[in-house]
């Protein structure tokens, strides 16, 4: 596993932008949603940064921990309790998902760029004393960059899939929610047989540099 030292070091890097992105990233949904019209999300409280409200603790606790843990921090993967949105209360429902649905990766796209800013203002070796907040926000950009590309993968019930949905013709869309419920035995197979992270890697290094390149960085 490891030097204990470095692991709690990397926990606590990661920590605060990881609990940040996945608050923010649910929160999203529920406030398009309720921009939309269903305000189902907002009723039940979860259209707000506490993270108390959206933390599930396997899914933001300990599988984002144990993974840091087994793969000393290569790879990340995490998620908060959904936010409930009843898509028959949009105004427009089937328009209006790809929004609901593009919220929360773009609340990661969003972050990712604030973290990068925060890492040109702090990149300075000299200055100990802004290091660890350097690596917090190196550590924003990559878990950002690594949620945006996995909510957009094209699988319910992630993100991509209600986007992918939205776009495709009614008869095409509705055969297609009907794979929700394979969703996440079709994910799991795909992490565990490493598939996942051959697909995703080359686009979070794409994500990672490209948002880099924007303030300079390397």
């Amino acid at each position: 596993m490891g030097d204990p030292a470095a692991l709690i070091q990397t926990i606590l890097v990661y920590a605060p932008p990881t609990i940040l992105a996945i608050t923010l990233h649910e929160a999203a949904h529920g406030y398009v949603a309720r921009h939309f019209g269903d305000t189902t999300a907002y009723i039940l409280g979860r259209v707000t940064l506490n993270p108390m409200k959206h933390i599930d603790v396997m899914g933001t606790i300990v599988i984002p921990i144990v993974l840091l843990l087994a793969t000393q921090g290569r790879f990340l993967f995490g998620y908060a309790k959904p936010v409930p949105v009843n898509f028959n209360n949009l105004r427009h429902p089937k328009r209006d998902m790809l929004w609901v649905a593009a919220a929360g990766p773009g609340s990661n796209i969003v972050q990712a760029l604030i973290w990068a800013f925060v890492v040109r203002v702090l990149f300075d070796p000299s200055n100990e004393a802004a290091n660890y907040w350097f690596e917090v926000a190196k550590a924003g950009v990559l878990t950002n960059v690594v949620l945006a590309v996995l909510n957009l993968i094209p699988i319910l019930p992630l993100d991509g899939g209600r986007v992918l949905a939205s776009l495709l013709p009614n008869k095409a869309s509705a055969a297609y929610q009907g794979t929700e419920r394979y969703g996440m035995i079709i994910l799991i197979l795909l992490i565990f047989t490493g598939v996942l992270g051959t697909i995703m890697n080359p686009l979070v290094y794409l994500g990672v540099n490209s948002i880099y390149s924007i303030f300079g960085l390397k």
